[in-house]
């Protein structure tokens, strides 16, 4: 996979830079780093696959604009592409069992949408397939990347550095509620970085008093 830059935007929102050229070249060029006896069995159409821990009810607009970035690609769902999507609707722990069925799929490409528990699932299953996340706290602390400037392996998308901006989050709420002894953190409970997360706000917390 082609490396990735890092870039910011006044929001405090980087990402892992994937161009339209390196997603065209992960749909179009995947199958040539193939073993010739796998290429055998892939389908006439690449598959893309697109796995969410959300339903379809709620990712309307973001899976019209993915739509809309293939096409602008020169993907057309349907004539030169096939999208297949995966909902897990807030279970999680169907996560596993939907990646394996878009492995099985041979998909060209997997997007993961809906935070980390989707990327976590197929990287669990796959170390092969290029994997594209939407949103990540931290891709490098938890292990999905190398770095931001040189990810490496299969794997890139977008960071919203939630875990960085944690600090700057209890801190404003410090100074604006400064005799706060208790703060309410709300999170699936059912989220697999649900200790990770949780730990890091209490030692904030703790820091703070």
């Amino acid at each position: 996979m082609r490396e990735a830059s890092t870039a910011a935007s006044g929001s405090g929102k980087r990402s892992l830079d994937l161009r339209r050229r390196d997603f065209v070249g992960l749909l179009g060029g995947a199958a040539a780093a193939w073993p010739l006896a796998a290429r055998a069995q892939q389908p006439a159409m690449p598959v893309i696959g697109f796995l969410s821990s959300r339903s379809p009810g709620e990712s309307g607009d973001a899976v019209a604009a993915f739509r809309r970035g293939l096409r602008e690609a020169g993907f057309v769902e349907g004539q030169n592409a096939i999208i297949a999507f995966r909902w897990a609707e807030g279970h999680y722990e169907r996560l596993s069992a939907l990646s394996t069925d878009l492995i099985s799929l041979r998909a060209a490409v997997i997007v993961a949408a809906g935070g980390t528990p989707p990327v976590l699932a197929v990287s669990a299953a796959n170390s092969n397939i290029p994997l594209v996340f939407t949103a990540v706290a931290d891709p490098v602390q938890l292990g999905f990347v190398a770095s931001f400037n040189r990810p490496g392996g299969n794997i890139t998308g977008i960071s919203l550095f939630n875990n960085s901006l944690s600090e700057k989050r209890v801190g404003l709420l410090h100074e604006l509620i400064p005799a706060a002894t208790i703060v309410a953190l709300l999170i699936n409970p059912k989220s697999p970085i649900l200790e990770r997360t949780s730990a890091r706000f209490t030692q904030l917390h703790d820091r703070l008093e």
